[in-house]
């Protein structure tokens, strides 16, 4: 019991610290606190606010008002619950994605650089194969034979075509990485490729790693967007990206009241996009140590 209670009292006073050093720079914290409030409307929302499925003829392409702060769709339904209800799998397959194609690019691009040899020249062949095919078009093609109706299937085809440009990267850091002394100490000792690269090389580069999960995020988005938009994806429900298909295929364009129809997915794709990149500014401050020594 006073051993869980230690790593409680741990586990909250790394929390307050992280949080102290996200405040440290406004513009991260300001993303921080937008990333927060994306996650609350995505996940949280949809059982505070239900969804209007009630098609009202006489409500089409209403402007915004106190009964709908984002105006109507081309049904009469209420722009602002479709928007709380679109979020959850956007981001759900953005964070996975991300995940996964940080995961391989990591894993694979620093033990290509610690091993070296023929297992070095292997990674680095495939990492410059799968480099030459354009990915988009790929997705597209992959779409017509495998059937992405699940969150999981959509992020772990988006992940296998996201990974080679951070292995390199990763692999050029991790390069540098090797040539310091603690890293030579640890492998003149023979602690062993795994302690080298996961205790000794890989903790020095969580902020770099950490802000290109992020960016690999915004990949997914912009990715999983496109094949929403061109009906590539059969989820049910409701998406953000699934609203601006429908939009465009029941010819919203041609109207020009269904502007804020039009707009509402496509700006909270654009301001998550927005927070999600500044909260970056504030991650270098939490996983780098040697920016805090003005504590």
């Amino acid at each position: 019991m006073e051993s869980m209670a230690a790593t409680t009292r741990d586990l909250l006073k790394e929390s307050v610290t992280s949080l102290r050093l996200l405040t440290r720079n406004r513009i991260g914290f300001l993303g921080f606190l937008g990333v927060v409030f994306f996650i609350l409307l995505a996940f949280v929302g949809p059982s505070l606010i239900p969804l209007d499925t009630e098609t009202k003829v006489a409500q089409i392409y209403q402007p915004p008002s106190w009964g709908h702060p984002l105006g109507t769709d081309h049904q009469g339904r209420d722009i602002w619950s479709q928007i709380v209800h679109g979020g959850k799998d956007l981001l759900t397959v953005a964070f996975l994605a991300g995940l996964i194609s940080t995961f391989i690019a990591v894993s694979l691009g620093s033990l290509s650089a610690v091993v070296g040899g023929a297992f070095d020249s292997a990674v680095m062949g495939l990492t410059d194969i799968v480099l030459t095919i354009p990915h988009f078009p790929l997705l597209v093609v992959l779409a017509g034979f495998v059937r992405l109706n699940t969150v999981w299937m959509l992020a772990l085809i988006i992940a296998l075509l996201a990974w080679p440009s951070l292995l390199r990267a990763v692999r050029s850091q991790v390069l540098s990485l090797k040539e310091r002394d603690y890293v030579e100490a640890a492998v003149a000792l023979d602690l062993g490729t795994r302690h080298v690269v996961f205790s000794e090389i890989l903790p020095n580069m969580m902020s770099y790693i950490a802000i290109s999960m992020i960016f690999a995020m915004t990949a997914a988005i912009y990715a999983q967007v496109g094949m929403f938009f061109l009906g590539l994806v059969p989820f049910s429900g409701n998406n953000w990206g699934l609203m601006i298909n429908l939009a465009w295929t029941r010819g919203a364009i041609f109207f020009k009241d269904s502007i804020y129809y039009i707009m509402a997915p496509v700006t909270a794709i654009a301001i998550f996009q927005l927070v999600l990149v500044s909260m970056t500014r504030s991650l270098e401050e939490v996983f780098n140590p040697r920016l805090r020594a003005g504590e």
